[in-house]
């Protein structure tokens, strides 16, 4: 079942028909939740594919790529991040029947002060 406002991408940078839903994560994000957005998505059977494009809108963002609705709005959600059409941002409510994602067991809480370099 198609979601209401989530639609594919419809172009722009490195899009491809056959992985027409494009989500961005800011880049300091995945940066610092790299190891735990990999295992979260390998848990749920969610790609973690990115495209390689970046954009620059009140930081920098990178693009990832989805075949399945589905799988980029849980991306979406429980990464934070924003739904691209063409080149823009669209700014979506969350559904209210969305399903929860598998939880990692065992996953050590995020300490700011391990995130520095």
């Amino acid at each position: 079942m198609q979601r209401q406002g989530f639609y594919p991408r419809g172009g722009g940078d490195r899009w491809k028909p056959s992985r027409p839903y494009h989500v961005a994560l800011e880049d300091s994000y995945v940066r610092v939740h790299y190891d735990r957005i990999n295992a979260l998505c390998r848990l749920n059977s969610i790609p973690f594919n990115a495209t390689g494009e970046n954009i620059r809108d009140e930081g920098l963002w990178c693009v990832y790529e989805f075949t399945w609705q589905t799988d980029a709005i849980l991306f979406w959600d429980t990464f934070e991040g924003r739904w691209l059409r063409g080149t823009e941002f669209h700014f979506l409510e969350r559904p209210n029947d969305l399903p929860a994602i598998k939880p990692l067991k065992n996953w050590p809480k995020f300490d700011p002060k391990n995130a520095r370099g």
